[in-house]
């Protein structure tokens, strides 16, 4: 951190105390961000921090629907975002109505709605997932039943193959990982030979096929530390790698794709992260009609892990 960068960030830890707030970042924020933050995770983490929380205020930095969970898990708490704009490609791909069609295309069909979604969406859906517990949460539904998998095609085929269950997969994905190419993978790879790939599921499936491992943020930062491998090839956004390089000093850690960075993820800095807390902006609500039936999705969600 710079010196200004520094001042900034003591202030927010200052501001934290006298708001009792807690700070969530994504893995795939700045890393000024990760450093001022209480806690650092994936969806599934960070929704379950947010549950457990008895701070007054949540200051997600995410992106939007991530905030919203917080919301819905958190309605006598204030969530910040410090930035409105902090958006999501994958989740304005499908919208309730969207869904809706879907379901009466499928009456008896369960909605396993990846959280990449918003809370509307989530409303109309059975049980949420993320990357990391996809896989139990569909291994939990009866296996005469019908699945409906939205919004994630890379994330949803990735479990098919993992659970030899069919599934109806709708077709949206995440901007970012598409971008990930398997030819630029195979040229990184030539570079460093002895490398551990480490992929995302929301990468097309050439580049899971060309992984050691296919795993979510939170697995990926598991098995970067579990790894024996000197030289680790990330084949996600890259923000991830500040993290793992903190965590594994050792270790070189190289980025599948250079850039391939999601801008709605990079929105937020220290200086809207300190402002937010100073002004405490942006209140992120979620109307009580949708947020009780989100509720129930994610609540299903977080028994079974």
């Amino acid at each position: 951190m710079t010196v200004t960068e520094k001042k900034i960030a003591a202030r927010i830890r200052s501001l934290k105390q006298e708001r009792r707030a807690i700070i969530l970042a994504h893995n795939y924020q700045v890393g000024e961000i990760q450093d001022v933050a209480d806690f650092i995770g994936d969806s599934l983490e960070l929704s379950q921090k947010a549950a457990d929380t008895d701070a007054e205020v949540i200051v997600f930095c995410g992106v939007s629907f991530m905030a919203e969970t917080a919301a819905v898990l958190c309605p006598n708490q204030i969530v910040l975002m410090p930035d409105l704009s902090a958006g999501c490609g994958m989740s304005e791909m499908i919208s309730r109505d969207d869904l809706i069609r879907m379901k009466k295309a499928h009456p008896n069909a369960v909605v396993v709605c990846y959280v990449n979604s918003s809370a509307a969406v989530k409303a109309e859906s059975d049980i949420c997932c993320t990357s990391s517990n996809a896989k139990k949460i569909v291994e939990s539904i009866p296996e005469d039943r019908e699945i409906l998998f939205i919004p994630d095609q890379y994330l949803g085929a990735h479990v098919m193959r993992q659970t030899n269950r069919k599934m109806i997969l709708y077709n949206g994905y995440c901007p970012t990982h598409v971008r990930i190419m398997a030819s630029e993978l195979a040229e990184v790879v030539t570079e460093h030979p002895g490398a551990e790939v480490l992929a995302h599921p929301e990468c097309p499936l050439p580049v899971q096929q060309s992984a050691d491992y296919v795993l979510s943020t939170s697995g990926i930062a598991l098995q970067a530390r579990k790894t024996s491998a000197q030289e680790v090839i990330v084949a996600t956004e890259i923000g991830m790698l500040h993290r793992l390089s903190h965590e594994n000093p050792d270790k070189e850690f190289i980025p599948a794709c250079r850039h391939c960075d999601c801008a709605h993820m990079k929105v937020n800095d220290l200086e809207k992260l300190l402002w937010s807390l100073e002004e405490m902006q942006y209140p992120v609500t979620v109307s009580t009609s949708v947020a009780t039936s989100a509720k129930r999705a994610i609540d299903r969600m977080l028994a079974i892990g």
